[in-house]
């Protein structure tokens, strides 16, 4: 009986693992379509691991709970797990000259561990809506601020140009084209050229990056060197 007991709770653990790395699985299959420094493998082993701790900090102690006078917290795994994860994400932020990318995948890499451990911990339907609400988070949301002008992307050109007076050209194009620009510097380059670098936010939410690009491309005098 005891053995089977065994049997029947070394399943239940398995099933466990499996539900925590397909729900942390689907939260990384959307990073990895929109080519996020994270992507499936790493959300699923993100939640597959954390729900081992859990289920290893809950149950992989039993043994040593016998003997008189000991005492175990299994929340300290938890707790470790939590903390730990950031040294994760902070690997998926880049910070570059002016803004910071990755955020929001470190978000959801944290979100995908608590996941994980509430998948270990035997609360399946609350990982479940967690990883539901974590989807709507990123996808939903995404396409509603879009459509009211919340959170549009901004795009980094890096361009040269031969005369700086036609900078306030450039600025005009833009702005005729529904677009707002954020910030911009001039640089000196080789052979009189003036080099620059500008980050660039669409205030239409029908406008898209390639779009962006065409506008650019058909400027005159303008020699595209890098578009993100």
């Amino acid at each position: 009986m005891a053995a089977e007991g065994f049997l029947t709770m070394t399943w239940e653990f398995i099933f466990r693992l499996a539900l925590a790395g397909v729900l942390g699985g689907m939260i990384g299959i959307d990073r990895e379509y929109r080519a996020k420094e994270a992507g499936l493998r790493t959300h699923f082993l993100v939640s597959l691991g954390s729900a081992l701790l859990m289920i290893v900090s809950q149950w992989g102690f039993r043994d040593v709970l016998q003997h008189e006078h000991v005492g175990l917290d299994p929340s300290r795994i938890a707790s470790q797990v939590v903390s730990g994860i950031g040294f994760i994400g902070a690997g998926t932020i880049i910070l570059q000259k002016q803004f910071v990318r990755g955020l929001t995948t470190a978000a959801g890499l944290w979100a995908t561990a608590g996941i994980g451990l509430a998948v270990g911990g035997g609360l399946y339907w609350l990982g479940v809506a967690a990883t539901v609400l974590t989807l709507v988070g990123l996808e939903l949301l995404r396409y509603i601020f879009k459509y009211i002008g919340i959170g549009l992307k901004v795009s980094k050109l890096i361009f040269t140009i031969d005369d700086i007076g036609k900078v306030k050209q450039i600025l005009g194009e833009l702005n005729a084209n529904g677009y707002h620009i954020v910030t911009y510097t001039l640089k000196e380059d080789r052979e009189d050229l003036i080099r620059v670098t500008m980050l660039v936010k669409s205030l239409d939410s029908s406008n898209d990056e390639n779009h962006l690009l065409m506008l650019i491309q058909k400027m005159p005098d303008v020699m595209l060197e890098k578009f993100e």
